[in-house]
């Protein structure tokens, strides 16, 4: 016994989509309003007020892409003036000195991390779990009896098994554990001469003290010694 579906199939069987669930652009008006003008009865052909309304509509629709267009490309324009605007002004930070925060750092062949981080209190024992863009746990790291201000642990770009890791980002995750055995998070976050800026994905980061930041991570920028000199004399208590 056969049936007929109330769901719309193709040859196979497959569900067709019908309605709401389809797309129409301005070719498939155009399609449609072809293939009326073509199958009209000679003997009732279209009133000029329906043609002209039709026409009317593939107009509008026309006009309505054309728009949508045009602000994807505007929108597009206003992203590269602005990653160009923001180049430039890295370019001038060179020699400045600067203060940042960051969750991330850059590895590749050329570059061995430094992990800057400073404390408010000083730590017994401070763990770091470098993570891959994926999330895995690549490699963890520790540091003992650090002292109040900013630090910093050299990372040599290797995993669990001292295996080089691949070039890219690593996020940095801390927990330090104080005398007591309270455990609170360091602050991630640097200050120092800026030394170089690299473009990388038409992005500029800032190398500061041996790591990399985004240009959006910097919170502050003075002339130089404005920020060094005070890290290195009273221990990065200005954070």
């Amino acid at each position: 016994m056969s049936f007929i579906s109330p769901i719309p199939v193709d040859a196979n069987g497959q569900q067709r989509t019908t309605g709401g669930m389809q797309s129409l652009g301005k070719n498939d008006f155009l399609k449609l309003l072809i293939s009326k003008l073509q199958n009209q009865d000679p003997l009732k052909p279209m009133d000029d007020e329906n043609f002209i309304a039709q026409l009317a509509q593939f107009s509008s629709l026309e006009q309505m892409n054309n728009i949508s267009s045009g602000i994807d490309k505007s929108n597009n324009l206003d992203f590269l003036q602005m990653q160009s605007l923001n180049n430039v002004m890295a370019s001038g930070l060179i020699g400045k000195d600067v203060k940042a925060t960051y969750s991330s750092i850059y590895v590749d062949q050329q570059n061995k991390p430094d992990i800057n981080y400073t404390l408010k209190s000083p730590a017994d024992k401070i763990t770091f779990v470098i993570k891959d863009e994926q999330g895995n746990v690549v490699n963890t790291l520790y540091q003992e009896h650090v002292a109040i201000g900013q630090n910093t642990l050299v990372w040599d770009g290797t995993d669990k098994m001292g295996n080089a890791v691949p070039e890219g980002n690593y996020s940095i995750e801390a927990t330090a554990t104080d005398p007591s055995g309270a455990t609170f998070k360091p602050d991630m976050s640097l200050a120092g001469k800026v030394e170089s800026v690299i473009y990388r994905n038409g992005s500029a980061y800032l190398r500061v003290n041996g790591t990399e930041v985004p240009l959006g991570a910097i919170t502050a920028v003075g002339e130089p010694g404005a920020y060094t000199d005070s890290a290195n004399s009273d221990g990065g208590s200005d954070w």
